[in-house]
């Protein structure tokens, strides 16, 4: 047994980050631009609503207003300009405030903290990027389901224990991994939902005697309520998103990963009936064996697909062992870091789908060189002519393995060798020794084709289900769409709201 005697230090857990950051692949330099909602940006912000607040409701000077908030408005100007200067933290952006408006401009700053600013901005901050991410997602989604579309007859085996098992539908299998994504979807929302809360107005841990309306302030900067705690505001709830995204984007990157190794399977048969498009970028050539096209797309993105695992580990490891509110697990860069690169990885998942090329004489092909279908041997005999299922399954066995020892297939096997094994197989188990089923009923139930169309389960890949379940999933992609456009409604109309109202307050030209 290995004891171990202490919590780890903060250096070993950040030299573990730092590690899988390096073995995740991820650079910075390559990641998207920053958002122009940076931490400047909402900071401005909560200035501009403080005064506008703070004025209506009396705490502000009338007279004092105009200058305090054209020296806002000149750091903000100011921030915007090439190289201008844009301080992330209220400690080195009041001094601009100060500069341009006097010492005077620092009432605004009653009722508030950086505890409760910072973690204010940064929740607006990830709720921007969810959004982002909500709509990449969205869009593998609807590749998915288009491909399934596109697929709904095309017959294919699927493998369990990475082992060909059953017949199935194409579509039916990917509108599998539309399902899983929805449930992602479903998950981003509900993170999303904890996290569009506004702790402005909380200050450091317990709110304070000056009367800032917190309502107001979450409504100006498009947030749907407030964190009700003033504890939880800034020393629990704000460590505890990036790692609630953590886990979102994990569920995401799993599910991108499972869908690559599927596909993956197919490079290792000598006659693939799914394979990617050569050129633009999905395969290369070895170096050293001229046969070969090696899926890059496929191993790029399952690259990526580890990464974001890797970097979703970071706000665990960051938050762990720590005291309540400490910044470690908070970093803007780090939680903006994790979710652009899940959306890098699902822009190459789309590629992938893009780029896939589906042989359906070659996918029935290789289910007739195998016995995908003998189950459907049992479940005729059981649905049909009441013959236990396990005797069924005996004699489907017992059917397989003569097959093999003989190099027979589903096409061509005898009916006359059938009623012998089905004899044999159950006088065993004390059954009617006559196989019931016709030479007509034995080759369809052997038919890969005639075995998906005939399932009778909810949720089958028979075409009636398929239709069905298509119809759901591009109702469930617009519904997804609708709740993306109408939070981003918000959050811009709140703030062009409260543009408005604080240039009422600038001095008149």
């Amino acid at each position: 047994m290995i004891r171990r005697s202490c919590a780890p230090t903060s250096r070993w857990r950040y030299g573990l980050l730092a590690a899988l950051l390096a073995q995740a692949g991820w650079a910075l330099a390559q990641m998207p631009a920053a958002p122009a909602r940076d931490e400047f940006f909402w900071l401005g912000a909560i200035n501009k609503a403080t005064a506008v607040i703070n004025t209506d409701e009396g705490l502000l000077d009338r007279q004092l207003a105009p200058r305090l908030a054209a020296g806002i408005d000149k750091v903000l100007a100011d921030g915007g300009q090439p190289g201008g200067a844009r301080p992330r933290t209220v400690i080195s952006f009041e001094p601009l405030l100060i500069k341009a408006a006097g010492p005077e401009v620092t009432w605004l700053h009653a009722g508030r903290s950086s505890q409760d600013m910072h973690a204010t901005y940064r929740a607006a901050i990830l709720r921007d990027e969810l959004l982002v991410l909500a709509t990449e997602l969205n869009r593998t989604t609807e590749a998915l389901v288009k491909l399934a579309d596109k697929h709904q007859a095309t017959i294919v085996p699927n493998y369990t224990n990475g082992v060909a098992a059953q017949p199935n539908s194409l579509g039916h299998n990917l509108l599998g991994h539309a399902a899983g994504l929805e449930r992602d979807a479903q998950r981003l929302r509900e993170a999303y939902a904890r996290i569009d809360r506004s702790a402005m107005g909380t200050t450091v841990l317990n709110g304070s005697s000056w009367p800032l309306n917190r309502r107001r302030m979450a409504d100006y900067l498009g947030f749907a309520g407030t964190v009700d705690n003033a504890y939880d505001a800034s020393q629990i709830s704000s460590m505890e998103h990036p790692v609630e995204v953590g886990a979102v984007v994990t569920a995401i990157a799993l599910h991108a990963g499972h869908f690559i190794e599927d596909v993956m399977v197919q490079y290792a048969a000598p006659r693939p009936w799914m394979l990617l498009a050569e050129g633009d970028g999905n395969t290369y050539v070895s170096s050293a064996m001229p046969q070969k096209r090696n899926p890059g797309l496929l191993n790029s993105t399952r690259r990526q697909a580890s990464g974001v695992i890797a970097v979703a580990l970071g706000p665990v490891i960051r938050a762990h062992n720590i005291t309540p509110g400490m910044a470690d697990p908070k970093e803007v860069q780090d939680n903006s870091a994790l979710v652009r690169s899940t959306v890098a990885m699902l822009k190459g998942w789309q590629r992938i789908l893009g780029a896939l090329v589906v042989s359906p004489e070659r996918a029935l092909e290789e289910l007739d060189s195998d016995w995908t279908a003998s189950q459907e041997l049992a479940d005729l005999l059981m649905r049909q002519y009441q013959v236990p299922f396990r005797m069924g399954h005996h004699f489907a066995s017992d059917l397989v393995d003569h097959a093999r020892q003989n190099n027979l297939r589903p096409s061509n096997f005898p009916y006359a060798t059938a009623r012998e094994i089905y004899a044999r197989t159950l006088s065993k188990d004390g059954g009617n020794p006559e196989l019931p089923m016709s030479e007509a009923e034995f080759k369809a139930a052997l038919d890969p084709v005639a075995i998906v169309r005939a399932r009778a389960t909810a949720g089958g890949p028979q075409p009636a289900e398929m239709v069905r379940m298509l119809s759901l999933a591009q109702q469930q992609i617009q519904a997804q769409s609708a709740w993306i456009a109408q939070r981003q409604q918000r959050i811009q109309g709140a703030l062009a709201q409260l543009d408005t109202d604080f240039k009422a307050l600038l001095p008149k030209p």
